[in-house]
């Protein structure tokens, strides 16, 4: 039988070596690692997670995740947001937290793993619904990201809303449809803020159940046609949660576009 791809939701992970907070809320927080390994500050990765916005879902599925890019010399930072079903979160918490996270981490994190970790503008990996967060930041605070690296990401809310991706979990973080509050579409949507012209890699699995890749396809081509600094990277064969998972045949590819991405700042 093929292993659950679901296993790495709560396969264990090693601690994180800090956890800083850059808000009041229990979850305006990140948990940090530090990088293998000896050498210069590097600018940060901040790990946007998925999970269609709800509050089931937390950073710590990105524990394995994190810690593989740790062990492989970056300088991480898994960031908490409010999140629907929990107060505060949805429309604009859910996407307020993350703009204020990525704009105050890397100079939280730089005086908390002093010596490792640079100020610079960080690397965002989001995946699914953080791949949307990540997106959001790069077009609405492009100053704050110098890149980002979007795993199956949920690229055009008005798409994932007609499909009904994960019952409902666009209307609820927006607070309805596309004609019930469409300011909140046109303000939080990727495919209604193109051009972005922070570099963007789009990952996505061409056997993706939870997102279908085809989104990914068509927001890319037109991102792309629309002035977008964007590309896409079709893993066939890849499912959903392949992308997220360091024991996945993915994985190695997953590195290399992060490499392209960071290396280059």
């Amino acid at each position: 039988m093929p292993a659950d791809p679901r296993a790495v939701l709560t396969r264990p992970a090693p601690k994180p070596d800090r956890t800083v907070a850059y808000g009041d809320h229990p979850d305006q927080v990140a948990d940090l690692r530090r990088p293998a390994g000896d050498g210069p500050a590097r600018p940060l990765v901040v790990v946007v997670h998925g999970g269609f916005w709800r509050a089931e879902y937390d950073r710590q599925h990105t524990g394995p995740l994190a810690a593989a890019l740790a062990a492989a010399g970056y300088p991480v930072a898994q960031v908490e947001y409010r999140r629907t079903g929990q107060p505060g979160g949805g429309w604009p918490g859910t996407l307020t937290d993350v703009l204020t996270g990525v704009a105050e981490l890397p100079a939280l994190a730089a005086e908390a793993l002093p010596g490792r970790v640079s100020r610079a503008a960080p690397v965002l990996l989001g995946h699914s619904a953080g791949g949307h967060l990540a997106m959001y930041v790069a077009a609405t605070a492009p100053a704050t990201v110098a890149g980002v690296l979007a795993l199956a990401p949920v690229a055009d809310l008005g798409e994932a809303y007609r499909r009904d991706l994960d019952g409902g979990a666009v209307a609820a973080l927006l607070g309805g449809g596309p004609t019930e509050v469409p300011d909140r579409y046109a303000a939080a949507d990727p495919r209604g803020l193109v051009p972005i012209q922070t570099r963007t890699v789009v990952m996505h699995g061409s056997e993706d159940q939870q997102v279908p890749a085809e989104m990914s396809r068509d927001f890319v081509t037109a991102a792309r046609a629309a002035g977008s600094d964007i590309s896409l990277v079709e893993l066939p064969g890849c499912e959903h949660f392949g992308l997220i998972d360091p024991e996945s045949p993915a994985w190695p590819q997953v590195l290399v576009m992060l490499r392209s991405l960071h290396d280059d700042h």
